[in-house]
């Protein structure tokens, strides 16, 4: 079972996977997985490896033979598809069957189809017929399973983790955005969130396992619940009295309901120190033109109403934004003003995109596309611009004393995470017999900084 490298920039840790299974002395089918794409796509991943593992399939490690391969596919931006084209052409040379699954599955059948054929296809609202295809296509009979089921299913399936201390919670599938240049809505659809109690049901197992980050994950937590009468506020005020030692982190909010919910929620964050006082609001652009041309549904005003409203409350929160360069028609004042709004609100992270065009999204009707080179200075300026902040962010942080819990280790050093979702890493010396363990929480003084991380020693 593997994941992407960007999923495991998000995602890391040891994989956890089952006990070996036979029966009667025959051998049970083994199963390839891996998964690409965003913190959802991994949890749709660990949820098809538990589906597998607790019907009678054994899940492969890298290397070892197996008898059928999924892949769960991403189809966010046409350098992603690309990628995923390659590894489906790949796995599917192998003659083993194949199960797309993903986003890719639901937006590029046809295309796929023609490309692939034998292959069997899930997409992203039909996990629960994971184990009756899976079945299928080992016996060489090719199964399309695209309908879009209720979903709220996927909480009762048991999952693999692919790390032990992490869980990955899927509080909604869809969303109620319309953007000009997203394919994920085609894939996913309108909103369907999960009641309260099942949520909570399911963080209190995955707790009672070992797990101390709890990832609430959805294409927009901003909109959590609106289908169904209640909102992320009450969510975690709910989830916040669990029992147990965890920190929750919220996933992606949109600025265009974040606006609404962002005195709740700053409220939370100074009242219970179970929340990481992390968030991840994507502005896209700081050109009011370009963002009405994206269908994105706030202004650079309200972006920058939230980011004040958050630091001026908790100055030391970690402030993540989504950057879309070269969107057709974007001028060099356009850009400017990107650049303009980067420096003014000083995201610790920013994730730069080149736009490409996405088959069946209403951007690709847009004139003025610009050319590649031009995307590549502009993406190169903004991730210069971004270095910057970062580090400058970071410096703050040095002599910080304070636990973070463990979420990662490795052969030279360990890493855990602070009340900030801030990465802090410490080097493990060869003598040391005793490091920590994932999951432990420990002291640690911050010494040294980077633009990407903070690196620390362990207090005794």
């Amino acid at each position: 079972m593997a994941l992407s490298e960007s999923s495991k920039n998000t995602n890391n840790g040891d994989r956890v996977l089952p006990d070996s299974k036979s029966r009667d002395g025959i051998s049970s089918p083994r199963v390839w997985i891996e998964a690409y794409g965003c913190s959802a796509n991994v949890a749709d991943s660990q949820a098809i490896a538990g589906a597998l593992s607790t019907n009678g399939f054994e899940i492969a490690e890298p290397d070892e033979e197996h008898d059928l391969n999924i892949i769960v596919t991403c189809s966010v931006k046409d350098t992603t598809e690309h990628k995923m084209m390659g590894r489906i052409k790949a796995l599917s040379s192998t003659g083993k069957p194949l199960i797309i699954a993903g986003c890719l599955a639901k937006t590029e059948t046809e295309k796929l189809q023609r490309q692939f054929s034998g292959v069997s296809f899930m997409g992203p609202r039909s996990l629960t017929k994971t184990v009756s295809c899976a079945k299928a296509a080992i016996k060489g009979i090719r199964s399309i399973e695209l309908e879009d089921v209720d979903g709220r299913e996927k909480l009762n399936i048991p999952k693999v983790r692919i790390n032990p201390v992490v869980s990955i919670i899927q509080i909604a599938v869809g969303c109620l955005s319309e953007c000009s240049f997203c394919q994920t809505k085609l894939a996913k659809g309108q909103i369907t969130s999960y009641r309260i109690g099942d949520i909570m049901h399911a963080i209190e197992k995955d707790i009672r396992e070992g797990c101390r980050e709890i990832w609430l994950s959805s294409t927009d937590n901003g909109c959590y619940g609106f289908d169904i009468g209640t909102d992320i506020i009450e969510l975690l005020r709910k989830c916040k009295l669990i029992p147990g030692d965890f920190s929750i982190r919220i996933g992606m909010m949109n600025p265009m309901y974040l606006g609404s919910l962002k005195g709740s929620l700053i409220q939370l964050l100074e009242e219970s120190n179970r929340i990481y006082r992390f968030l991840h609001i994507p502005v896209q652009s700081g050109s009011e033109r370009i963002l009405r041309s994206m269908k994105r549904g706030h202004t650079v005003k309200m972006y920058k109403d939230i980011v004040k409203s958050f630091r001026d409350r908790c100055p030391d929160i970690t402030i993540g934004t989504d950057i879309i360069v070269g969107f057709p028609g974007e001028s060099e004042r356009d850009f400017a003003d990107t650049l303009d709004l980067i420096s003014e609100s000083k995201p610790d992270i920013v994730n730069c995109s080149r736009y490409g065009a996405r088959p069946g999204t209403s951007a690709t009707l847009l004139e003025g596309r610009l050319t590649t080179e031009v995307a590549k200075d502009r993406s190169a300026r903004v991730h210069e611009l971004a270095t910057k902040i970062s580090r400058d962010r970071n410096m703050n942080w040095i002599r910080w004393r304070g636990s973070i819990i463990i979420d990662e280790i490795s052969q030279n050093f360990i890493q855990g995470r602070n009340y900030a979702y801030k990465p802090i890493f410490i080097r493990k010396e060869k003598s040391d017999i005793s490091s920590p363990q994932l999951g432990d929480r420990i002291m640690v003084r911050i010494k040294k900084y980077s633009s990407r991380a903070l690196e620390a020693v362990e207090l005794g």
